[in-house]
């Protein structure tokens, strides 16, 4: 392959500016001496402004990639870091996979070029498609367990029906009805497990009444020590939806973070439009982003993979159902719910396609 000699048209620098990995050069005091484009974007600065200040500086917790960067130095080899967790100082946070190249810098001892590829979208479509089958196996596992359970039960309360006709006792009845009344107990679990069977009613919906509803409904409910804020983008086309089943979809997440908040508190209903965004692995052109977050106390990390499961709960009086009924019911849409929790912050977030009839 010929060399850029033969190219003189054509600039290095030109070169990196097109490229669209991030592309940082530090020197040995890790002070930022050029960045290109695709830095600009990732970092969300300019080069004029960033240029000059310390890695430090330039994010939250430089330890991530400081160590890597200092043995890269010293070793004059290349190290390569995966998914490395960066925070910056706007309150983002990035998931990169980082590349450390020692270099030579003209004035200086030594430097490191630093090459950063995001790699958080590709994570979360990944873990998108994760949820989308956990959900359809479960959905699946919980019929077939449904129609087992249902034929025998249907089968007691029958015999427990006959049994009680043949029983004089009034006191030996009320065992007969303890076996009827269980069973429907057990009939009604299995029923909102499995969530409503009708087809939806889909039509145009705006899903700021169904917001503004359920914000009524938890707030009388709870009283007034929780406060409900509204962050609404007015922008936001309508839905095809089934306006009852988005509700009791909604309803159950804004209920869930009443419950984690125990009364006092406050839930941010926030709603925006996301231009070419993926849902698992299929790219819609646009998607209603709905976002239900609270400032409790956060979801133990051991139960964040879990909780769109049935009867997983945290509350020794909870059923466990509300999250799995409504990832159910979303899911039905072809939507999806999302879950990022951390101490103090809790985010629930409902994507749905806006461009289902295409």
């Amino acid at each position: 392959m010929a060399g850029l000699e033969h190219f003189p048209e054509i600039r290095s620098e030109r070169l990196l500016e097109h490229l669209s990995t991030a592309l940082l050069v530090l020197d040995d005091q890790f002070r930022l001496r050029y960045l290109n484009p695709a830095g600009e974007v990732l970092l969300a600065t300019s080069a004029h402004r960033a240029c000059g200040k310390s890695v430090r500086e330039l994010i939250k917790n430089p330890a991530s990639v400081t160590e890597h960067l200092s043995g890269a130095m010293e070793s004059g080899h290349v190290i390569n870091q995966r998914n490395c967790q960066l925070e910056l100082p706007d309150q983002r946070t990035l998931i990169v996979n980082c590349t450390h190249t020692p270099i030579n810098l003209p004035g200086q001892r030594n430097g490191v070029m630093l090459e950063l590829r995001k790699v958080d979208h590709h994570l979360r479509i990944e873990q998108e498609e994760q949820l989308i089958t956990q959900q359809e196996a479960t959905h699946a596992l919980l019929r077939g367990l449904a129609h087992e359970i249902k034929n025998p039960l249907g089968g007691l309360r029958g015999a427990a029906q006959l049994l009680e006709q043949e029983i004089g006792d009034a006191a030996l009845r009320e065992y007969t009805q303890i076996i009827i009344g269980e069973a429907d107990r057990l009939q009604n679990l299995m029923d909102r497990m499995l969530g409503p069977n009708d087809i939806p009613n889909m039509q145009s919906t705006n899903i700021h009444v169904i917001l503004e509803r359920v914000r009524e409904l938890v707030r009388a409910e709870t009283g007034g020590d929780l406060a409900i804020h509204q962050d609404y983008d007015p922008s936001l086309p309508d839905v095809e939806a089934d306006p009852d089943l988005m509700l009791q979809a909604i309803l159950n997440i804004v209920r869930n973070a009443a419950q984690a908040l125990e009364g006092a508190g406050e839930i941010t209903l926030r709603t925006r439009v996301q231009r070419q965004f993926n849902i698992g692995n299929r790219l819609h052109r646009l998607v209603a982003c709905i976002q239900v977050i609270d400032n409790g106390p956060g979801i133990d990390e051991g139960l964040r993979e879990k909780i769109f499961y049935p009867m997983i709960t945290t509350r020794s009086e909870g059923t466990g159902l509300g999250l799995s009924i409504a990832q159910s019911l979303i899911g039905r849409h072809r939507g999806l719910i999302e879950c990022n929790s951390k101490p103090g912050e809790t985010v629930f977030t409902i994507l749905l396609p806006l461009d289902s009839k295409q």
